[in-house]
C-alpha cells in the first residue's frame, strides 16, 4: 500500500519548470520531500487520514527562489537601521536618517541611490554634519563600493582611509569608497547577538519575497556561527549557502571546511575574491574611459592577489567566487579561473563583458536588476555611454552561449519578481530574457551554481519541497507589472514559513 502524503498542495496552477509546456494540479510531501506531481485526482489517492491539504486558491506555484548573490546582514540592517532604497530625492534620504537616530553610537542609513535624485549627487558632508556634529553619521550607497560620512567620521578614521576619500579644492567631500567603505562596514559591524536580530529579520523579509534559499556573501561578520545557531535551534527555514570573503581563507582551511559541505540549511559554497569595484563609485576596471570621469576604474584586489587566492583555493577543492564588474576584469578573472566545469567556479556580476561569450568558462552569477541602471537616460548611460550600457548584462547572449546563467539580488533590492521584471523588460536584444528563462535563472540556474541541482531549483519527486506560491501568473501579467503580483505563500521544506494575510 503507497504510504499518506504528510501534506498536498492542490488547487494550484503547478509549474516544475522542467518544461514549460508542462503544468500540474497538485504536488504531494512526505518528509519535506516532494513525492508526487499531478493532477488533482491522481494525488487524492495519497491523501490519508492525517494528511494537511492546503488550498493553493488557483494560484502559480513555483520552485523556490534563490538568491544566488546576496548579503543577508545588510538587507537585516536596512530593516533595523535607516533604509534609504527607494528615496526620491536626497531631502527624504537624509530625513530617514534623522529619524532613525538616537542619543549615542553610530547613526546608519543603507542602501541610497544617487542616481535616482533631480541632482544625481552624493550625499556630503556637510548634510550629515546637520544631522549630527558629535555622532558619527554614515550613508552607505546601494552598492556598498560607496559611503558619504560626517565630519567625526573623517577625523575619527583619517589616517586608515587613506586615498580611498573623495576631495575637492584639497577638501573632503565626505564620499569614501571602497577600501574606506569597507572599513566603515567592520567598524559598524554588529555583535553576535545583534546578528541573530538582523538574521531573524532578513529572514522574514526574504521568506516574504519567495526566497527559499540565498547564497550569502560574507565578510568580517557573525553570520555564519548565528546561522548554525539558529538551525541548531530549529530558528532556520532559509536554506544558506556560504561564500566567505577571501581574508577568511586561513580559518576555513584550518576548520578544514569544503565546499558542499554541511548540512540540509548551512553549507559551504567556498572563497568569495574582488577583483574591480563598481561603476557606479567609477571603481570597476575598465578597457576604455569612463564617459563622465578620469580614468578607467581600479584594482580593489590586484590581479596577481587574485591569482594566489584562486591557486590556494583550488588546491583545497573549494569553489571560487570572483567580483568582477569592468570588462578588463571579467577578462583577468577568466584567465585566472581553472577551467574546470566541475568546480563551477563562479564571475560575480560580470556587467561588461570583454572576451567572446565562448570563452566564458565559468557560472555567470549575474543580476537582473541591475538593469534599472541600463535604461534609457539611466545611470549606465552617463557612466559608461549608451553602447555600452546597451552591451551590458547580455543575459541573452550568455544563455545563447550555453554559459550557466544564476540570478541573485545583491540587495538591490532583494525581490525576485523585480530583477524579473528588469530582465523581460530589458532595453536591448543581447539582455532580454522570456520569463521562463528568467524564472529558471532565479531557481534552477542558482540551485546549479549551489551543486543543489539533485536536491532544489525545480518541483520534482525526490526533490525538496522547497515552493512560492503567486497570486497572479508571471506569464499571463503584462511585463512591466511582474514586480507587483503578490507572494501568497512560500514553502520550505513542506511548511508553510509565510503568507500574506
Amino acid at each position: 500500500m503507497t504510504q499518506a502524503a504528510d501534506r498536498i498542495f492542490r488547487n494550484a496552477e503547478l509549474h516544475t519548470l522542467t518544461n514549460p509546456d508542462e503544468t500540474y494540479e497538485a504536488v504531494a510531501v512526505r518528509d519535506g520531500e516532494i513525492v508526487r506531481v499531478d493532477s488533482e485526482y491522481e494525488i487524492e489517492f495519497l491523501e490519508g487520514v492525517e494528511t494537511d491539504v492546503v488550498d493553493c486558491g488557483g494560484g502559480v506555484l513555483l520552485p523556490g527562489f534563490i538568491d544566488a548573490h546576496t548579503h543577508v546582514e545588510y538587507a537585516g540592517k536596512r530593516l533595523v537601521h535607516a533604509d534609504l532604497a527607494g528615496t526620491t530625492d536626497r531631502e527624504e534620504a537624509l530625513d530617514r536618517i534623522r529619524e532613525s537616530a538616537d542619543d549615542e553610537g553610530w547613526i546608519i542609513g543603507f542602501g541610497y541611490d544617487e542616481s535616482t535624485w533631480p541632482e544625481s549627487e552624493y550625499l556630503t558632508r556637510e548634510e550629515l554634519d546637520g544631522i549630527s556634529t558629535d555622532q558619527p553619521v554614515v550613508a552607505f550607497r546601494e552598492d556598498m563600493h560607496t559611503a558619504s560620512v560626517n565630519s567625526v567620521v573623517l577625523e575619527r578614521y583619517a589616517d586608515e582611509m587613506g586615498e580611498n576619500v573623495q576631495r575637492e579644492g584639497g577638501e573632503p567631500t565626505g564620499v569614501v569608497t571602497e577600501d574606506a567603505a569597507s572599513l566603515l562596514g567592520d567598524e559598524t559591524a554588529p555583535d553576535r547577538e545583534a546578528m541573530g536580530r538582523l538574521l531573524s529579520a532578513a529572514q522574514s523579509h526574504a521568506h516574504s519575497l519567495g526566497i527559499t534559499g540565498v547564497h550569502d556573501m560574507v565578510r568580517n561578520t557573525e553570520a555564519p556561527g548565528v546561522y548554525r545557531e539558529m538551525e541548531l535551534d530549529g530558528e532556520l527555514a532559509l536554506r544558506v549557502r556560504l561564500y566567505y570573503w577571501e581574508t577568511h581563507f586561513e580559518a576555513v582551511e584550518e576548520l578544514g571546511l569544503r565546499t558542499n559541505h554541511g548540512s540540509e540549511f548551512v553549507e559551504v559554497g567556498g572563497i568569495k575574491s574582488f577583483t574591480d569595484g563598481a561603476l557606479g563609485a567609477r571603481t570597476a576596471k575598465l578597457y576604455d574611459p569612463y564617459e563622465d570621469g578620469e580614468g578607467t576604474g581600479e584594482w580593489v584586489v590586484t590581479p596577481e592577489a587574485l591569482a594566489e587566492t584562486v591557486d590556494d583555493a583550488t588546491e583545497l577543492d573549494l569553489q571560487v567566487a570572483v567580483h568582477a564588474i569592468g570588462d578588463e576584469a571579467v577578462d583577468v578573472s577568466l584567465e585566472t579561473l581553472p577551467d574546470d566545469p566541475s568546480a563551477r567556479h563562479r564571475i560575480e556580476h560580470a556587467e561588461l563583458v570583454g572576451t567572446e561569450l565562448s570563452g566564458f568558462h565559468a557560472v555567470a552569477s549575474m543580476q537582473p536588476n541591475f538593469l534599472k541602471w541600463a535604461r534609457e537616460g539611466g545611470l549606465y548611460d552617463s557612466r559608461i555611454g549608451p553602447e555600452r550600457s546597451r552591451a551590458s548584462n547580455p543575459f541573452a547572449e550568455i544563455l545563447e552561449e550555453g554559459v550557466p546563467l544564476a540570478f541573485g539580488s545583491d540587495c538591490m533590492p532583494m525581490n525576485p519578481l523585480y530583477g524579473i521584471q528588469q530582465a523581460v523588460t530589458a532595453r536591448d536584444d543581447r539582455q532580454r530574457l522570456t520569463v521562463t528563462q528568467a524564472l529558471r535563472a532565479y531557481t534552477s540556474g542558482a540551485a546549479y551554481a549551489g551543486f543543489d541541482e539533485d536536491r532544489l531549483g525545480t518541483i520534482e519527486p525526490g526533490k525538496r519541497a522547497d515552493f512560492v506560491l503567486l497570486s497572479d501568473s508571471p506569464w499571463e501579467t503584462p511585463n512591466d507589472e511582474i514586480a507587483d503580483i503578490d507572494v501568497a505563500k512560500t514553502i520550505v521544506d513542506g511548511s508553510v514559513v509565510y503568507e500574506n494575510e
